[in-house]
């Protein structure tokens, strides 16, 4: 049998997928956050809701509707998105003036109630949505069995992630949208609607975290909780990344995944603190983060 540091080849790559499959959902939300910070500056408490909620969407959708995976995909997003366009518009937008700290309660309270309102209704327990069809089974690699679900989810993950930095960096919408949150008064001079562009990013980094609910719902029971339970570790791996990086986003958690996976092969007691120790680590040597710019 093959052995890796003492363990055994099939466990250590299971775990690795494991681990780059958290650290594909950590990079989805992540850069949701990412995204709405570092253009908007608001410390979005509501992005592990939206994930319930994208993660909602689809269940409900296919019980009620008769809506199938695939389409959820992209009708998922779109809802979410369409709804935190217009907490951008109604709310959020009337307190951009005040420090953030006014965005972040407003947030963190929404996050609240849309958890509390699914409680009343589904309770804690959970529900499952069943694996489609065609992304059903595996395939031997040769030293483990991956499940093709899997696969798909790292790929698409992989897919958005990418295109979503390619989007803000390498394009001239982008360059607008970056331009709008440094100096609007300039851009509104030269004829783009800065509100506008505002609110569709919020919406945008919101439908990233639905479109990352749909893909956990075929892996991860369904639950008003299942967003706080995940956000806190998120907020740390955009700390870690830094805040507002959009690469150090994607980068750091693909990575903080694959370290929380090799840690549950080598001192699984320290699996569920590991990636705050790296937080502190990280905090200490380079305050803002490993790919975040000094104020």
């Amino acid at each position: 049998m093959t052995m890796i540091f003492g363990v055994p080849l099939a466990v250590f790559m299971g775990q690795l997928l494991l681990g780059l499959i958290n650290g594909a959902f950590y990079a989805l939300l992540s850069l949701g956050l990412a995204v709405i910070f570092g253009l908007l500056k608001i410390v979005n408490f509501a992005h592990g809701a939206m994930y319930m909620l994208g993660a909602f969407a689809t269940l409900l959708g296919m019980r009620y509707l008769g809506i199938n995976y695939w389409a959820a995909l992209l009708l998922a997003p779109l809802f979410v998105g369409l709804f935190g366009m217009l907490l951008e518009r109604f709310m959020l937008r009337r307190i951009a003036h005040l420090d953030h700290l006014y965005g972040l309660l407003l947030t963190f309270g929404l996050a609240l109630i849309f958890e509390g309102s699914l409680v009343n209704f589904f309770g804690v327990s959970g529900a499952r949505y069943p694996t489609p069809e065609l992304l059903q089974g595996g395939f031997q690699t040769g030293f483990m069995f991956l499940p093709v679900y899997r696969a798909w989810v790292l790929l698409a993950a992989l897919v958005v992630c990418l295109g979503t930095w390619f989007i803000i960096e390498r394009t001239r919408l982008g360059a607008y949208l970056r331009a709008g949150t440094e100096n609007p008064a300039l851009m509104q001079a030269f004829g783009v609607n800065v509100p506008l562009l505002i609110t569709l990013t919020y919406g945008f980094g919101v439908a990233l975290a639905a479109f990352a609910g749909v893909l956990a719902a075929p892996l991860y029971p369904v639950s008003p909780t299942m967003g706080s339970n995940l956000l806190i570790v998120v907020f740390a791996v955009v700390v870690i990344g830094g805040m507002g990086s959009i690469l150090g986003a994607i980068l750091t958690g693909l990575g903080m995944g694959l370290i929380e996976g090799l840690t549950k092969v080598y001192y699984p007691e320290a699996a569920n603190t590991v990636i705050f120790l790296v937080m502190i680590l990280v905090l200490m040597i380079r305050p803002a983060g490993l790919f975040g710019k000094e104020a």
